[in-house]
This record gives structure tokens, C-alpha cells and sequence, in this order.
């Protein structure tokens, strides 16, 4: 069977508010093929995201231009918890609250080319629309608390949103990981705020691109990959989790590289043995309300 990817192109993000390399920071692993059509890897580590979606426009454009069909995975949520559109009062208009909630965080979140932006003021805003006062974002720094946005974790206790979506609950469960909750904006471990600032430059690069998708709210989540299903895509986007494999950081390697080099050389494994198909799957174990709310708003990470 012949791999569904040519490219792996894998995205350790950063919410930084300032322009910063090292450790973390932006980090991108392109595993491409070289002139004899063998897959060679290479970590770039660049200081702004309004840099990072450039280099992706660039690299992607010249993978996809000599015929190469590109996995482009990122290291944070791409969807939210099911109700969370209907909570902010989106609306759809016909579109899946997916798409309502990238539009609506690509049209309030600009980063600025020194990196700055007003998540903190989004995220207080968002919260003012879905409860009226701190809840379900958290963790602000002190110069940003306000009345809708504290410091402190808000009570999720027969709150109308969950503090976890399904993947990360899963991922809890099956014991393959602790992710935090994507309410949560700082400290140690957090990855909302990557989300905040990420997800607008997911939706940028998908309009840029007429030929890529997002998995799994543009496919059906609960079949497999074929190169039927890929037919006339380019590029597909998808959320990753890189603690899903174990990588020791070569000398001199941050531990973000050595992760971006260890979750593209998995997938590339996955694909040349003909397994990556099937690990683009939602199906496994889940009931189908659960995969109609992944289909629909809240997102997956493929093989888990």
C-alpha cells in the first residue's frame, strides 16, 4: 500500500507575547523527501507566529508544487468542547460550529509582528458572552484579571460546559496522557492560550489553501484515510499530541525539536507500514453521540 503523505510537517506552537527562540518557542519538523526521494528531516525554530504562518505558506507551497501531499499537524486543540459556539451566541448559519468558532477567534485575534495580542481581553469577553462572569476560561496573569477572567479555576460542577473535551477525557482514561483543559490559559502545562492564538492562523492557512482540509470536521471522522477520501487534497490539517511518544533530545536538541522530530517520524512510520489510515479514526470505542460532537465542534488526535 502506498503512503497517503509525501511530507510531514509537524508544529510545536507557542503563545509567547513577545519574540523568543529556545526553548518554548515556536518550533516546526519537516520530514520531506530529498532528491533521491528520501525522507530527511530538519527543525526550524522561529521567533513570531505572523513568522511561523509565513514560513508555512512558503513551505507547504513548495512541497505541494512539486506534487507532494502534506500532513501539517499542530500541538494544540483545534475545536472546543461540544455547546461552546451556542454558549458564545455564534451564529451558524449553516456552518458547523467548528468553523463558526475559527472564523470568530481569526476575526477578534490579530497578533502584531512584536507577537503581542489581546487574549487575555478575548478570552474576559468570551467569558462575559458565555456566563456573565469567570467562567470557563482561567488563568490569568495578575495585570489581566478582571471580573469575567480570574487566576483561579472556575467550578465545573454541573457547569453547562465541560472542563475536558472528549480526546482530552479519553486520552485521561486510556491513561496515555494528562492534558490540561483548553480553558486554561497559563501556567505550567497549559495549552489554551496556544489554542487562542493558533486556531486563527489554522483557519488563515485554510483559506489560503483551496486544496487542503481540516481533520476530522471536513471528513468523515469515523471512517479511515484512503487515498479515495484524499482524492484532490493537498494538505491536511490536524491537531497532535507529541507526549504521545517517548523521544530523548539529541546533544545539543531542545526537548520541543526532539518532540516535533519524534512525532513526524511516527506518523511517517505509521504511513509506510500502511497503518496511518486507520489511526484517522474516530470510531474506536466511542459511542456515536460522542463522534457526532468531534465531527461537529470539538476535534481529535489521530492515533490515539
Amino acid at each position: 500500500m502506498a503512503a497517503l503523505f509525501d511530507a510531514y510537517i509537524m508544529v510545536d506552537w507557542s503563545a509567547a507575547s513577545k519574540p523568543v527562540t529556545g526553548a518554548n518557542s515556536i518550533w516546526i519538523g519537516i520530514l520531506a523527501k530529498d532528491a533521491r526521494l528520501k525522507l530527511q528531516f530538519r527543525a526550524v525554530n522561529i521567533d513570531t507566529r505572523l513568522k511561523a504562518r509565513s514560513f508555512l505558506e512558503d513551505m507547504v507551497g513548495k512541497l505541494t508544487k512539486r506534487g507532494d501531499r502534506v500532513l501539517l499537524g499542530f500541538d494544540f486543540s483545534l475545536g472546543y468542547p461540544a455547546g461552546t459556539a451556542e454558549a458564545l451566541g455564534l451564529k451558524l448559519d449553516g456552518k458547523a460550529p467548528w468553523q463558526a468558532m475559527h472564523e470568530h477567534l481569526a476575526a477578534k485575534l490579530k497578533d502584531k509582528p512584536d507577537n503581542s495580542n489581546a487574549r487575555y481581553a478575548i478570552a474576559a469577553g468570551m467569558n462575559y458572552a458565555i456566563s456573565k462572569g469567570p467562567f470557563p476560561f482561567w488563568g490569568a496573569p495578575a495585570r489581566d484579571v478582571v471580573s469575567t477572567l480570574g487566576s483561579t479555576k472556575p467550578d465545573f460542577d454541573g457547569a453547562p460546559l465541560p472542563e475536558y473535551r472528549i480526546a482530552e477525557a479519553y486520552l485521561r482514561d486510556t491513561k496515555q496522557g494528562q492534558p490540561k483543559s483548553i480553558w486554561q490559559l497559563a501556567y505550567t502545562g497549559s495549552v489554551g492560550s496556544q489554542s487562542l492564538t493558533g486556531i486563527p492562523h489554522v483557519h488563515g492557512l485554510r483559506q489560503t489553501w483551496a486544496e487542503s482540509r481540516i481533520w476530522p470536521f471536513e471528513f468523515d471522522a469515523t471512517q479511515p484515510l484512503t487515498e479515495e477520501v484524499l482524492s484532490g487534497v493537498s494538505v491536511v490539517m490536524t491537531e497532535i499530541y507529541p507526549s504521545l511518544i517517548k523521544v530523548t533530545p539529541e546533544s545539543g536538541e531542545t526537548a520541543d525539536a526532539a518532540q516535533v522530530r519524534g512525532i513526524a517520524y511516527h506518523y511517517a512510520s505509521l504511513d509506510e507500514k500502511g497503518a496511518l489510515s486507520a489511526a484517522f479514526s474516530t470510531a474506536k470505542g466511542l459511542e456515536e453521540a460522542q463522534n457526532a460532537k468531534i465531527q461537529a465542534e470539538e476535534g481529535w488526535i489521530p492515533g490515539i
